[in-house]
């Protein structure tokens, strides 16, 4: 008989491809997901579909115990928000409300936070590298919530967990570094500021793969993912330039300049009551300093060693927007 997993956010980005992996590990899968989310992209998959209310903990509790899921695997949440407390609610308070469920569960074995870098936030000079033993100092409202969902799972007494944090994940369905990707395709390369950066990145199916090793192991422990090398500002526009074979004109958008636009995007979002596709915060992110981060112990503990080096992901990865159309 097969062990049940429970994917949330199983119809994003990162859930379509744990949903591929829990499958090719032979896991029984229950997509967490809403009743508009669209769907197409999961119709061919043996999976069975859940709708789930995060704010409800005795509705929680009464859909695990019906369903006696061994695992859940919790990538649901938000990485735009009209507010603090928002980011707060549904990244924190809603990861705790399962959490605390799964209790309740007799055969569970394994809740695998998928938190993020952003958590422990980034380093302020070039020099040093990120680690498990970092001390945390989140600089955006999204990494505090992510922090606060962190200690909320670690609080609960007698519970079996493994968090991950993954630096910025990209691959086939992403819109968010895809917004890069259209740029480069569009021969514009758009740059903010001109200060040196060291970037991290992982591919999403090596963060899939980390995912369910983390079933099986790592117990109550954390573990920092990229794919074990940092890059400068610069080199994942080269290495999209070298894939598609076009030229780009390259240029810097004085950070002042962008830190305006900034500004009036959050105004505006306010006004209509929306979450801000850029604010003060996401430029402070994109523009710090040092985001390298050791995966040392997640190679020790779980046996993580990323298949796909940033060039070898971005082969995949623009070759399925290709494909489908999006460039």
């Amino acid at each position: 008989m097969k062990e049940r997993v429970l994917i949330t956010g199983a119809s994003g980005f990162v859930g379509y491809h744990l949903i591929i992996e829990a499958l090719q590990n032979n896991l029984e899968v229950f997509a967490a997901v809403r009743k508009s989310s669209r769907l197409d992209h999961l119709k061919d998959l043996d999976i069975q579909y859940v709708y789930l209310d995060y704010s409800n903990p005795d509705f929680l509790k009464k859909e695990l115990i019906e369903k006696q899921y061994n695992y859940i695997i919790h990538a649901a949440g938000i990485t735009r928000a009209i507010s603090a407390e928002e980011y707060d609610t549904i990244n924190a308070v809603y990861t705790a409300n399962l959490a605390q469920a799964a209790t309740e569960l007799p055969g569970f074995k394994k809740f695998v936070l998928i938190s993020s870098l952003a958590a422990i936030g980034p380093l302020k000079a070039l020099n040093g590298i990120i680690t498990e033993e970092t001390y945390p100092n989140p600089i955006t409202a999204y990494g505090k919530s992510k922090m606060l969902a962190e200690e909320k799972l670690k609080a609960i007494k007698n519970f079996n967990y493994t968090i991950l944090r993954p630096t910025a994940v990209y691959g086939p369905r992403d819109t968010g570094i895809f917004i890069f990707f259209k740029q480069i395709s569009n021969h514009l390369e758009p740059y903010i500021g001109r200060a040196p950066q060291k970037l991290s990145f992982i591919y999403v199916v090596d963060l899939a793969k980390a995912s369910i090793r983390a079933l099986y192991g790592g117990d109550k422990k954390t573990y920092n993912l990229s794919d074990g090398n940092f890059y400068d500002r610069y080199e994942l526009g080269r290495q999209t330039k070298q894939i598609l074979a076009i030229k780009t004109v390259k240029f810097h958008l004085l950070v002042n300049f962008v830190k305006l636009i900034a500004c009036i995007s959050e105004n505006v979002s306010s006004l209509r009551n929306i979450a801000p596709i850029l604010n003060i915060e996401k430029l402070d992110e994109l523009t710090a300093v040092n985001w390298s981060c050791s995966i040392e112990v997640a190679k020790q503990d779980l046996g993580f060693y990323p298949q796909y080096t940033l060039e070898k992901g971005l082969h995949e990865t623009l070759q399925w927007y290709r494909t489908n159309k999006w460039l």
